[in-house]
């Protein structure tokens, strides 16, 4: 079967996140090939009309969605996926307005709130709204479109600001880079990340995995921010490990994170592969930081991990993706 790898171009010269993706589709790429198929990677652009062109010359029986952002805007993530919604032509992935609501951060923590799922109070500039903890001690400042953590650091991390001076700062972040911004409350705890992958019997919660902040001297924010994930001679990079080795005592928290998790793929009819975001606090309540659906699937992220840790070879998580897609 003729397979487009859809995926947003990287130029010359893009940063490590963004080179990220080119090993993503070689991955992905040999993952369908040893399942017998033919993968044409295919890179896009702005240039909307282009990308459908090629798509009618290729003549695709499915299209694997990798694309994650447009233009250098993560904004624009969901336009291949209306494209090939016009087009008519089955895709891998999630559907486009999955993609708009979990990449727009604030739309995603109103429809977590509103289906009663736990998620940290928050603050934004336009809508002048007390968040439900207007005193908390602690907030994170987070772009509302920003994806790979791109822009936080532990200046991100706000301790002991009234909601009006958050709001000045936030109104400067955004003059100074172009785009809108909120302040979540910052959870104090522990993080943790749980993978989604379609299954035979519907969604399977991927075992947990829990970063180590152990490392971390006292008063550094125990955030997985831009260093960690994408620098490799930071000190954020090699003492954020994931681990996946728990107490017996901790599986009722374990399986709330799986039971949550599986929530939020029902909430924003996820399909395909997503991946959620925790933190729990000192009282051992989960907070929904996240819904990634669109999470990395390089050998070396968290996804592969939690299949590695489930024992679903990589090529096996690619055909349950590819069967759900054409069904």
């Amino acid at each position: 079967m003729r397979i487009a790898v859809l995926y947003n171009a990287v130029p010359e010269g893009a940063t490590l996140e963004d080179q990220d993706l080119l090993v993503q589709v070689d991955a992905v790429a040999a993952a369908l090939r040893s399942l017998g198929h033919e993968p044409i990677p295919l890179a896009c652009s702005l240039d909307l009309a282009a990308m459908r062109e090629n798509l009618l010359r290729l003549e695709p029986a499915v299209v694997f969605n990798l694309v994650e952002s447009l233009g250098e805007a993560d904004s624009l993530v969901y336009l291949p996926h209306a494209v090939l919604d016009v087009l008519g032509l089955p895709y891998a992935g999630n559907h486009t307005e999955a993609m708009f609501l979990t990449t727009h951060k604030l739309l995603a923590k109103q429809w977590l709130r509103h289906a009663g799922l736990p998620t940290p109070a928050w603050i934004e500039d336009i809508i002048p709204e007390e968040p439900s903890c207007s005193s908390c001690p602690s907030w994170i400042i987070k772009g509302v479109w920003d994806q790979a953590s791109r822009g936080m650091e532990d200046d991100a991390v706000v301790h002991g600001a009234a909601v009006d001076a958050i709001r000045a700062r936030l109104r400067q972040r955004a003059a100074r880079t172009g785009s809108p911004c909120f302040a979540e409350q910052f959870i104090e705890g522990r993080e943790f990340n749980l993978s989604v992958l379609t299954g035979p019997h519907g969604p399977e919660a991927l075992p947990p995995a829990e970063i180590d902040f152990s490392a971390f001297p006292p008063g550094k924010p125990r955030i997985v921010g831009h260093r960690a994930k994408w620098q490799a001679d930071s000190f954020e990079y090699h003492n954020t490990p994931r681990h996946f080795d728990f107490v017996p005592a901790e599986l009722p928290l374990l399986e709330n994170l799986q039971s949550l998790a599986r929530q939020c793929w029902a909430l924003f009819g996820l399909r395909g592969w997503a991946r959620v975001d925790f933190r729990v606090d000192t009282a051992g309540q989960p907070w929904i930081l996240e819904v990634n659906a669109n999470p990395c699937l390089s050998p070396d992220a968290g996804f592969a991990a939690a299949l590695q840790q489930a024992g679903i070879p990589f090529e096996e998580a690619i055909r349950r993706i590819l069967e759900e897609a054409v069904d």
